[in-house]
């Protein structure tokens, strides 16, 4: 049999019975469109989870707090009070691969300004605060190490706090708002970094670590210590490095026992990324249930086509067609059912994925191997739920073939 002559066969198959090989393709559509939306959404989450870890800053490493306990019961890492601002100054003097740190205290606290008020996030911090962050002020300047020293009552607002007091594209500096009853002068705006609900990197005050030590805290201990290392590859070595040197300044001799953790931003990315990736597959798992179904559908119909034709397959063996020949041409049209099932499906998944990104505001990335994979799930769909049919009209003996009513 030509090749020509096999399409065409296939066609004529598909097109006799318009609507029974859409609704079969329809099923594939659905299926294949499932799984490339529900792919994307989860390779999307997966990049903005990375994304934001990122925006965090650059080659950081994290130093927290232990976990305070009561009765051998924890309760939870950083609950502890064991960090204080002397901490960070040691690791920017004592160790080398430490570029620069900067030590927080935060908390959230009531702010009013101009009539508003908003309760938002407040950051005690140090002026090297936003080369470690990656934090840009777009207005204005960010406080100084004499502003720190001073104790000086000075704010740094971020978009979303600026938008909520003051109204959006308002220059605030020079303006005064109000912590927790108490005056600060604002002198800067930082540049937008994104996000939403509690993870909303602008809804955000910047103030002297000292002034929220003094004001707010009424301790010297912090909360956090952001270290940037001089390069990627120095993280391990700098995580190892604040490791050594806190235990000695904290008279601990067993590691296990430290009471504070070092947390590398690398490991944190591959460990979200680890989690996404789980999330993504098990998403794709779901959607591919569907796929199955239409799988099925598909051996349904070629059955069914079977039964119809087969005075037509008796017909072609008494005038000479091989077993092979009348296998391939029913193992054909399951496959074209599924191919154009997979060129709607990917298309229909596509337009779903930018639709989720645009009306629910939900990361997606659509990636080449996921439509590649769609495509060759596809067509092992058509190879696997085709074959059975198949074989069964390939194995009809012509003569009670041709008796069939």
């Amino acid at each position: 049999m030509k090749i020509s002559d096999l399409i065409e066969e296939t066609y004529l198959a598909l097109v006799s019975n318009k609507a029974r090989s859409s609704l079969t393709i329809l099923g594939i559509v659905i299926g294949i469109g499932s799984v490339i939306a529900m792919i994307a959404i989860g390779q999307g989450t997966q990049a903005s989870i990375k994304s934001s870890i990122q925006s965090l800053g650059s080659n950081l490493v994290m130093v927290r707090p232990g976990a305070t306990r009561s009765s051998a019961v924890s309760s939870g890492r950083g609950s502890a009070t064991t960090l204080t601002a002397d901490d960070a100054k040691a690791i920017v003097e004592k160790i080398s691969l430490a570029k620069a740190v900067a030590p927080v205290v935060n908390g959230r606290y009531q702010l009013t300004g101009q009539g508003n008020n908003t309760n938002t996030q407040v950051i005690g911090t140090t002026a090297d605060y936003p080369e470690v962050k990656s934090v840009s002020v777009d207005l204005g300047t960010f406080f100084t190490k004499q502003q720190v020293e001073s104790k000086a009552k000075v704010a740094v607002l971020g978009p979303t706090v600026r938008d909520d007091i003051f109204g959006e594209d308002v220059d605030p500096t020079g303006q005064t708002i109000k912590i927790k009853g108490m005056e600060f002068k604002i002198i800067g705006l930082t540049v937008s970094k994104g996000g939403s609900g509690m993870d909303d990197q602008d809804d955000v005050v910047y103030i002297p670590l000292t002034t929220a030590q003094r004001y707010f805290t009424g301790t010297e201990t912090v909360s956090t210590i952001n270290v940037q290392a001089i390069d990627e590859e120095s993280m391990t070595g700098l995580q190892e490095e604040i490791t050594a040197l806190l235990l000695e300044r904290h008279g601990i001799e067993n590691a296990d026992e430290a009471d504070f953790s070092v947390m590398n931003q690398s490991d944190i990315v591959a460990s979200a990324s680890s989690i996404a990736g789980t999330l993504t597959l098990l998403l794709g798992a779901i959607a591919g249930i569907s796929l199955v179904v239409g799988g099925i559908g598909i051996m349904n119909m070629m059955l069914t086509n079977v039964t119809e034709r087969t005075r037509e397959i008796g017909l072609r063996k008494a005038i000479g067609a091989k077993r092979s020949e009348i296998s391939i041409q029913f193992l054909a049209e399951a496959i074209m059912l599924t191919f154009l099932g997979g060129i709607i499906g990917v298309a229909a998944g596509c337009l779903v994925a930018w639709g989720v990104t645009q009306f629910g505001n939900i990361a997606t990335e659509v990636s080449t191997s996921s439509i590649a994979m769609a495509f060759g799930v596809s067509a092992l769909i058509g190879i696997v739920f085709g074959y059975y049919p198949a074989q069964r009209a390939a194995a009809l003996n012509p003569i009670d073939a041709l008796r069939y009513e």
